[in-house]
């Protein structure tokens, strides 16, 4: 039986299906991205979208859609639909689609009279191209198909305009034609797998809207070129494959390697599967020595805390250790040099923040796990050292090691923290001073660091560091605790009240500096006012800053985030710390409450997690459509869970 299906009566009722989008992407930056019917609502949405490094560092829309027609006695059936002025739909080619499941590859069944069409799309893993394959399941009577690609050739932040810059020729290749709408962009190559006829009759596609974009208070409208239409006959029990991609291809090898794609793919049959496949769509190879892992899809790149964090969830979780490897191999330059004062070299965005080294130790801890804590130290044990010796020798310039031994920072002037929204240059939730997840993760990166010195023979720096995270534990509970739960952040005599997450942490980390009774407490309040079935709350509703849905301008939606917006990336630490808490009485708990992440896949982004949800019911996800730390966090406590009762 089929996990991501979806039947007729809810891919004809536009306000159900325009909610649903799908996401494929070729592990090196490009994806396609639309919704299951096929029509656009996201700027951000394309069969082809992808970097093209002569222009920026963003992603760019080559080919924005391909509209199909089913011709019979001269009859014309358009498959396609596009969103016009005054809610205008057209050519509404979704009321011809019967069934559109994404298990192994998005595949969509039409029927038009008589005649069965599918279409099955693959993105091929390291290459710019998309190939679709469409085949006549069943025909009475002769049928042609034709298609028209609608071209972009703009980045993904902006929308096109009829224009007279705009190279509107093509040139003919095998089975199809070369196009390339302006200077420093690739040709787009559009061809298939055997002679069709194409029809030059250029015109631009005016007024098409996005409805997501005005939703969000963005400008909306576009005009696409379309520079005329392939037709080709096609038999009953016939397959067709169409290729867009930025060379050239072999007509002839298109099948073998649409086939030798699909067999690479693992099918999202389950809720396991589905997380496994969206991490895995987040990683990056720049080249074969180079991976990364993008922070999330449509719009994010790779953000070295998130890239941490999420480490851990995105290869450890289903035992790929030569993913977290490779990760690690592409990032330790990119740390050393940072800590040297040189140019980081490597395509990351933040390694200077002051938690990103502490995440990067909280990572190789969870490797230590999996692989022992000999291998962990050989691979990584001088990275450890170096790292933590930079903090203590007060080489990070916004991390500040004070006599108590907690880590200071100053983050009123700049969003520091993983809470990092902004308004007008500014931190929309400022937290600067003693902030309560960094020194919990300075704590644990402490006493993990020292008793792997201990087990290999480093006993001067085990002292060392025994010394600083016993004054840490001596004045954590001192700084933070205020008798119920942990303040967020304490700054001079400001001391922040509000109940946040972020103390979870300090329950949950595998060196804890509380008590069980404060680790109790901690899990407790977090559980009556922060717990939702999307993940934790960003604040509690008992604040007076509390926004329960993530809605309206940009400024409101930034606001919201961290005023309330529920995170699922916080479920881990959060069950961590209830198992810890709670034990073996806590194991149908923690398996109910992610519950609530399985019905997701079916909702919104299928098969992944989006970035953020209302803090109130029904729970909306919001902002970016897939989001790595929310897939890792639950694929990474799905495997705590399975370990529970081996450890």
């Amino acid at each position: 039986m089929s996990y991501l299906k979806f039947d007729k009566s809810m891919l004809t009722n536009l306000e159900q299906s325009l909610t649903r989008e799908m996401l494929r992407t070729n592990k090196s930056g490009a994806y396609h991205c639309t919704t299951i019917i096929g029509c656009n609502t996201r700027k951000y949405h394309g069969l082809l979208v992808m970097p093209v490094k002569n222009l920026d560092n963003d992603n760019h829309v080559l080919l924005s859609s391909f509209d199909e027609t089913v011709v019979q006695h001269g009859t014309e059936f358009n498959l396609g639909i596009h969103k016009y002025q005054g809610d205008n739909y057209y050519p509404k080619g979704h009321k011809y689609l019967r069934e559109f499941n994404c298990d192994i590859v998005p595949r969509g069944i039409y029927r038009v009279g008589g005649v069965i069409l599918s279409k099955e799309k693959v993105f091929i893993s390291y290459e710019n191209r998309i190939l679709i394959k469409y085949t006549l399941v069943d025909a009475h009577s002769p049928t042609v198909l034709r298609f028209r690609p609608f071209l972009a050739f703009r980045n993904v932040n902006s929308l096109c305009v009829e224009n007279y810059q705009a190279d509107t020729s093509y040139q003919g290749v095998s089975n199809g034609i070369s196009v390339c709408m302006y200077q420093g962009y690739p040709n787009l190559y559009m061809q298939f797998n055997k002679e069709v006829n194409f029809v030059s009759t250029p015109y631009w596609n005016k007024g098409i809207e996005y409805a997501k974009e005005l939703e969000r208070g963005y400008y909306y409208k576009e005009d696409l070129f379309v520079p005329g239409y392939f037709e080709v006959p096609i038999k009953k029990g016939e397959s067709i494959i169409f290729s867009a991609g930025v060379s050239e291809v072999d007509t002839a090898n298109l099948s073998q390697i649409y086939y030798e794609e699909i067999s690479k793919r693992t099918a999202r049959n389950s809720f396991f599967n589905c997380l496994k496949n969206s991490a895995q769509q987040c990683f990056n190879r720049k080249n074969p020595e180079e991976l990364y892992l993008l922070a999330g899809y449509p719009w994010f790149k790779c953000l070295a805390r998130d890239l941490f964090i999420s480490l851990p969830g995105v290869s450890l979780a289903f035992d790929d250790l030569t993913g977290f490897e490779k990760i690690m191999a592409t990032l330790t330059p990119a740390l050393r040099n940072y800590m040297e004062g040189k140019p980081i070299g490597r395509d990351v965005y933040g390694l200077e923040d002051p938690d990103v080294l502490l995440w990067m130790i909280w990572a190789v801890q969870e490797y230590a796990k999996e692989t022992g804590n000999t291998h962990a130290w050989e691979m990584y044990g001088e990275l450890l050292k170096d790292a933590i010796e930079f903090i203590l020798k007060q080489r990070h310039n916004n991390l500040f090691v004070h006599e108590n031994g907690l880590v200071y920072l100053n983050g009123w002037d700049k969003a520091v923290t993983w809470m990092n929204s902004t308004f007008e240059g500014r931190p929309i939730t400022p937290r600067s001073g003693y902030v309560v997840e960094v020194n919990a993760l300075w704590y644990n990166a402490l006493r993990f660091v020292a008793d792997l010195a201990l087990e290999f023979g480093e006993e001067h720096f085990f002292e060392c560091l025994t010394e600083y995270a016993d004054k840490v534990k001596e004045n954590f509970a001192e700084v933070f605790w205020n008798g119920y739960y942990l303040y967020d952040f304490v700054s001079g005599d400001y001391k922040e009240l509000s109940v946040r997450p972020n103390m979870i942490f300090a329950a949950s980390l595998k060196y804890s500096p509380l008590e069980n009774k404060q680790k109790k407490a901690i899990v407790d309040i977090a559980t009556k006012e922060l717990l939702t079935p999307k993940g934790l709350r960003s604040l509690s509703p008992k604040s007076p800053n509390y926004h329960g849905t993530c809605d309206g301008s940009q400024q409101d939606r930034d606001f919201a985030a961290f005023q309330g917006a529920a995170w699922p990336w916080l479920i881990g630490p959060y069950l961590e710390a209830y198992l810890s808490v709670y034990k073996n009485s806590g194991y149908s708990f923690a398996e109910r409450t992610l519950i609530g992440f399985e019905e997701e896949m079916h909702l919104n982004c299928i098969g992944t997690l989006s970035e953020m949800y209302d803090a109130n019911p029904p729970f909306k996800g919001r902002g970016g459509i897939s989001f790595t730390k929310n897939v890792a966090e639950v694929l990474r406590v799905l495997k705590v869970l399975k370990n529970f009762y081996k450890d």
